[in-house]
């Protein structure tokens, strides 16, 4: 196993589940904090009892510690300059979600990637749960046929308080990209086109949309429809959503939880309303979950020289989802993918 030297660039939001992955694992080492706000980097030192060096610039961290890796946990606005840092420095990146701030940056960043033949990944942790990892293959079994809709219901209020409340799209820009990113993995398919309509409901806490329908056409012919919202009082939703793939063979549901399995036509059943039969789905993936499970398969796919399953290249899909559902509702019509990715 590989020795890797690690940089973490940036000290709040998510840094404390990565700082603490690195510090335990096997043949990881963390070379230096990184943050704009010294203090911080001390205090996350302080609290994972780390005697490295701390830095408020990256490219300095780099040059004097020379890691392999920068795990890039700072906002997104960030994102873009943390990794173009990080590649021309000859460093592979795993970053936090979204890949970035807007497209233009994430295909420039991405291509940066590939040219450099550098390592860039993406934190999507709601892959890695042994119940969706039961679901996809559930329907990838050929259960219930080939899929035709898949419907996704992420209904909870979370009270954040802070820069959320006053963003203009919270549930699409800070949140939707999880259940879309789950979609693809479920489905196995990309999006082509999406029609979407945000407003924010009576109620709301939060000064913009915070909540959206949006209706993705996808490349298996497959449509998949999301229902969501961030101000959504009494009988929330799991914040994995609730799921439901009906195929020309039967339905398949997983509620988020627990719950997974998938309702069958029986063969030679006839009559009004044709007699089904239930499937229970095996839950037994070994893997961790949350994010120790994705950083365990980056670090994985690194020692493998393959690329990762949540790859820039392949996460470029999720987040065009997000974004071209915010074109489609800034101007009310259906949005095509590939126009997005190609601005």
């Amino acid at each position: 196993m590989a020795n890797w030297k690690i940089i973490v660039a940036g000290c709040g939001g998510m840094a404390n589940q990565w700082v603490g992955y690195a510090a335990e694992r096997t043949g990881a080492e963390i070379a230096g904090l990184v943050d704009i706000r010294e203090q911080a980097a001390r205090e996350m030192a302080s609290r994972h009892g780390l005697d490295v060096p701390v830095f408020t610039d990256l490219a300095e961290a780099i040059r004097q510690t020379k890691p392999d890796i920068v795990f890039d946990i700072t906002i997104p606005d960030s994102h873009y300059d943390v990794c173009m840092t990080a590649l021309k420095a000859g460093c592979h990146v795993f970053g936090e979600k979204p890949l970035a701030a807007n497209l233009r940056d994430a295909r420039t960043m991405v291509a940066a990637a590939k040219e450099s033949g550098l390592a860039f990944n993406v934190m999507q942790n709601r892959r890695y749960l042994r119940s969706i990892r039961a679901y996809r293959e559930l329907i990838a079994s050929g259960a219930i046929g080939k899929p035709g809709l898949i419907a996704a219901d992420f209904f909870v209020g979370p009270r954040f308080g802070g820069f959320r409340d006053e963003m203009e799209s919270p549930l699409l820009l800070d949140m939707a990209i999880h259940t879309f990113d789950q979609a693809r993995f479920i489905s196995g398919a990309d999006p082509v086109a999406v029609y979407c309509h945000e407003f924010n409901p009576p109620g709301s806490w939060y000064k913009g949309n915070a909540s959206a329908l949006c209706i993705f056409e996808m490349s298996d012919g497959s449509v998949f429809d999301y229902r969501g919202s961030w101000c959504a009082q009494g009988a929330p939703t799991s914040w994995e959503a609730s799921w439901r793939v009906a195929g020309s063979e039967g339905t398949a549901i997983w509620d988020g939880h627990e719950q997974v399995f998938a309702e069958r036509v029986r063969p030679n059943a006839d009559g009004f309303i044709r007699e089904t039969e239930r499937i229970e789905a095996a839950i037994d993936w070994k893997g961790r979950e949350g994010h120790a499970g994705c950083l365990d398969e980056m670090f994985a796919a690194l020692e493998e020289g393959r690329p990762a399953e949540t790859d820039c290249a392949d996460n470029l899909q999720s987040i065009a989802m997000v974004f071209g559902a915010l074109e489609s509702a800034r101007t009310g019509r259906k949005v095509h993918i590939e126009e997005m990715l190609q601005r």
